[in-house]
């Protein structure tokens, strides 16, 4: 079994910074992609950004020159650096890693979700 613990959200004024991580653990040999989406009220869940394995990121349109992507191979962490931040980057924020384990081949786990609110 595999976990994804995300921490960092929370409230912050407009123009405030925000760093999200999220670990993963459990039967891992190996993971490709890991990134981050997001779903506020009323919206669909939406791509922010994503790091592939040996660092290739796509990023949104609407966080680019914003938000940063990276990645800690050795701790199987995926960090979002938000900056610049606005209301309408007010959302659930979701981890999403495709695992590689010894008893499965390649599966999406989803971390629980962790608030970032942008209200001054």
């Amino acid at each position: 079994q595999v976990q994804l613990v995300e921490s960092g959200g929370g409230l912050v004024q407009p123009g405030g910074s925000l760093r999200l991580s999220c670990a993963a653990s459990g039967s891992i040999f190996s993971i490709s992609t890991m990134g981050w989406y997001r779903q506020a009220p009323g919206k669909q869940r939406e791509l922010v950004a994503v790091i592939r394995y040996g660092g290739h990121t796509i990023v949104a349109d609407s966080v680019q020159g914003r938000f940063t992507i990276s990645r800690d191979y050795a701790k199987n962490t995926v960090y979002l650096q938000m900056s610049s931040l606005t209301p309408e980057d007010t959302a659930v924020y979701y981890c999403n890693a495709d695992v590689i384990s010894s008893a499965t081949p390649i599966r999406a786990y989803w971390g629980q979700g962790t608030q970032v609110t942008v209200s001054s």
